[in-house]
């Protein structure tokens, strides 16, 4: 499945992309698919192709198809605007369902943009709000009857820990809050299932395990049930029920679509949505499985021959998401001469190597020359040099 799938994507001769889990490679059919937008649609439709091309449908039809990769049945996932804006979203709505409570509940491990969005929301509506943090292992201590919503990344951006996305959601529930999940890390590299952890919001990203290129829209799903009576903070032009008729008061649209806020980013809804067609026929469970075996090869292979790197990932495949984590004292110098040797992968501070497997272009020959070079350039020492001590703007 992996080796077949390796030549759908335009990668770099000599390079082993270890980095999905921060942006995903480039598929060959996103460039025909992006310049056939820019040529056909755009260059020749003008603005005639929102209606002859149906690029106002892009969010609605593009979330049906993030749907069936994260469990949730067609209508309830809405595609647009940035993964932040749509934690300020997910969240600000959670806390309007519960509004004589006041604290918001996350883990000290989340990724702090999201940590952001919470406080400013908090700050924002004054009245008390308060953000408790709580370490992952004693989160349930923290979940209690004055909760007003739990907002969590389902797979930790830096260590790959994953939550129990069923078992947490219940717990929340069972205090009487909403749940909110962050699938940055988890849409497209493990299995998820929205609709049967019973959640009432998940977030998350196109550019990574889904393959849609920098700068992709991110995606918004709220439980079915929940749809008419939410109330989006943001309301945008296009989430109202009749955006041309211009009336001075809002109106939310009908379904998921309420959500939207601003026009669609077409040239990146057409690369996502050919990204998108790579899984139509892929079975997630076999996926999974693929990705599992990767990173237990790379695992071992690490623990043998690189011994001055220590695992921070759990050891468990199924208590991870799909990148793995080693902690070195010289960990950015060496992730830059790894890189420099055309194995990329990527740093997290204070001290990661962060490494990804996305079977739809890694195989276990790829992870047997990774490790190899990674030896070389630790017994080397090849990461001392002034080059790959300086730290770069984006790290």
């Amino acid at each position: 499945m992996t080796a077949a799938r390796k030549d759908l994507f335009d990668l770099p001769d000599g390079v082993i992309y270890l980095d999905g889990n921060s942006l995903g490679p480039l598929p060959k059919a996103v460039k025909e698919r992006v310049m056939q937008t820019l040529q056909q649609e755009w260059g020749h439709e003008l603005i005639r192709a929102w209606n002859t091309k149906n690029w106002m449908d892009q969010p609605r039809r593009l979330g049906d198809k993030i749907a069936r990769i994260i469990g949730a049945t067609p209508g309830s996932v809405m595609v647009g605007d940035t993964l932040s804006i749509q934690v300020f979203q997910a969240l600000s709505a959670a806390l309007d369902m519960v509004p004589e409570r006041r604290i918001v509940v996350s883990d000290t491990e989340n990724f702090p943009s999201d940590l952001y969005i919470a406080d400013g929301l908090i700050r924002l509506k004054g009245k008390d709000y308060t953000l408790r943090l709580a370490p992952p292992d004693r989160l349930n201590d923290a979940i209690d009857d004055s909760v007003a919503a739990v907002l969590l990344t389902h797979v930790d951006y830096r260590s790959g820990a994953r939550h129990e996305m069923d078992r947490v959601t219940r717990i929340t529930h069972e205090a009487g809050a909403p749940m909110i999940w962050d699938l940055a890390h988890s849409a497209g590299a493990i299995p998820v299932d929205v609709t049967s952890s019973s959640c009432d919001f998940a977030v998350g990203c196109t550019y990574k395990y889904l393959n849609a290129g920098p700068g992709a829209p991110a995606f918004i799903y709220i439980r079915p049930d929940l749809i008419p009576s939410v109330k989006p903070a943001l309301t945008g032009w296009l989430g109202h029920a009749a955006p041309f008729e211009f009336d001075r008061s809002y109106r939310p649209a009908d379904g998921i679509g309420r959500m939207r806020i601003g026009t669609p980013p077409v040239l990146q809804m057409a690369a996502l949505d050919a990204a998108l067609a790579l899984w139509d026929d892929l079975d997630l469970s076999e996926l999974w499985s693929a990705s599992q075996a990767l990173s237990q090869h790379f695992i071992s292979s690490v623990e043998q021959h690189c011994p001055d790197l220590q695992l921070v990932s759990p050891r468990d495949p199924d208590a991870r998401g799909s990148h793995v984590s080693f902690a070195f004292e010289h960990g950015y110098a060496a992730m830059q001469a790894l890189i420099d040797k055309g194995v990329i992968g990527d740093f997290r501070a204070p001290n990661i190597m962060r490494f990804g497997f996305a079977p739809l272009y890694l195989d276990p020959a790829d992870i047997d020359h990774s490790v190899k070079i990674l030896r070389e350039v630790l017994d080397r020492r090849l990461w001392d040099h002034s080059r790959y001590l300086a730290r770069r703007p984006v790290t």
